[in-house]
């Protein structure tokens, strides 16, 4: 069976939003290979509705050498109640419309690498209730970003979810990337 990795990239006081205002200069060339070594350990990418739109605005016309090649061939998933067809603009983009849990569980079902997801949303909080998200890997930055609100933090009510640490790599930037799975009690 497939697994579902989320990776986000967290400021130090919790903000997983505003990144073009404190991730870049983290982001050296450590940060992009293991980037890289996630993006090519997966066939397949997974959205919620935010990130695809925010993803399809920018990622067709990126010049990022075999990432973005990997990045804009790769199926990518997204999954909203609003999104139509038309609105689909980036190539390899399947909607999931209907019973989200359902739907992702037949993915992971299907034979590949893992499922990649970017952010940690409101769809990300749903799959790992629902005992599908595998892994989270907060990219932790050396950095307080002075933004958040509940949308905007990693913090979702609710989530009481226990975790253990699998994985951690410190980055020569200070990024120090944390892997968590659920427990085996969860």
């Amino acid at each position: 069976m497939r697994k579902i990795v989320t990776s986000v990239n967290m400021s130090l006081d919790g903000d997983i939003d505003h990144m073009e205002e404190w991730h870049f200069p983290y982001f050296g060339e450590e940060a992009q290979a293991l980037a890289r070594e996630q993006l090519f350990a997966s066939d397949a990418v997974l959205l919620g509705r935010e990130t695809y739109t925010a993803f399809a605005e920018v990622w067709p016309t990126m010049e990022a050498g075999d990432f973005g090649e990997r990045m804009n061939s790769l199926p990518h998933y997204v999954v909203s109640t609003t999104l139509t067809e038309e609105q689909a603009t980036w190539r390899n983009t399947t909607i999931i419309h209907g019973d989200v849990t359902e739907e992702v569980a037949k993915l992971k079902e299907q034979p590949g690498q893992d499922i990649l997801m970017y952010g940690y949303g409101r769809l990300a909080h749903t799959l790992l209730k629902a005992g599908l998200l595998d892994e989270i890997r907060v990219w932790l930055h050396p950095v307080l970003s002075g933004h958040g609100d509940p949308a905007t933090l990693f913090f979702r009510d609710g989530s009481n979810i226990p975790l253990e640490l699998a994985a951690t790599r410190t980055l020569d930037t200070g990024i120090v990337v944390l892997t968590y799975r659920r427990t085996a009690a969860a």
